[in-house]
């Protein structure tokens, strides 16, 4: 019954159920107004204890549970917005300085012969929404910087071969490849490095594109596939 009189009041051309239906619009989504000063300072208030509570979360909480977890000297690791996921078997080795989001993901892919490891150096950004599939390395190295949603693809975790995949089989070792970020290269938001690929020196990689090949240093690389499209001069 009641769904028949929400469609009559959405379809009929009665001015009845047009008023009608305005009416319970108004009572769902009732506004108060802005009391000048009050709801200002509310905010301001809101923001305040939000950031407090985000600031002892991050010192007393997410920051040193994830540093429990990784190994290498890891001074003034800075942790905002949560903590990373670690799945798989993964090691990380993290040096000092590093700035990381906690929407990140870190995946080692799984091995009879060894433990997949993540390298990150010295003064290192590691944006939001960033997946690392580890196959059996990835470096960051110093003054690297990721921007958000970059894919470190190390390894696909399925065959090839479809037959396989519909088992459930892991991937082959033929399939896996190291990532290698030299210092100081930026990678721009949305792109995705393949295994295999070594990505130079200072080199800049342009937001959304699909690096299936080294990229030599001191250049702008971009599109899908990612190819060279600039040099940069080098001091």
């Amino acid at each position: 019954m009641l769904m028949k009189f929400k469609r009559w009041l959405k379809t009929s051309e009665s001015p009845l159920a047009a008023n009608i239906f305005q009416f319970a619009k108004n009572i769902r989504n009732p506004q108060m107004i802005v009391i000048p000063y009050v709801h200002s300072t509310l905010f301001s208030l809101h923001h305040l204890v939000k950031f407090i509570i985000s600031e002892l979360g991050r010192i007393l909480y997410y920051t040193p549970l994830f540093k429990s977890q990784i190994k290498g000297t890891k001074k003034g690791l800075y942790l905002y917005s949560g903590m990373p996921q670690i799945l798989g078997n993964l090691n990380i080795e993290c040096a000092d300085n590093v700035r990381m989001s906690g929407i990140s993901t870190f995946c080692g892919r799984v091995s009879t012969h060894r433990e997949a490891t993540l390298t990150i150096g010295s003064n290192v950004d590691i944006g939001w929404q960033n997946a690392f599939s580890v196959g059996d390395k990835i470096i960051l190295e110093d003054d690297v910087r990721l921007a958000g949603r970059i894919f470190l693809a190390g390894f696909p975790g399925h065959p090839i071969d479809c037959k396989r995949r519909a088992k459930g089989d892991l991937d082959d070792d033929s399939q896996i490849g190291d990532i290698i970020i030299k210092r100081g290269a930026w990678i721009g938001t949305g792109s995705t490095i393949l295994g295999g690929v070594t990505i130079g020196e200072g080199a800049i990689i342009g937001a959304g594109s699909v690096v299936t090949k080294n990229i030599p240093p001191f250049t702008i690389a971009a599109g899908n596939p990612a190819k060279v499209v600039k040099k940069i001069k080098e001091d």
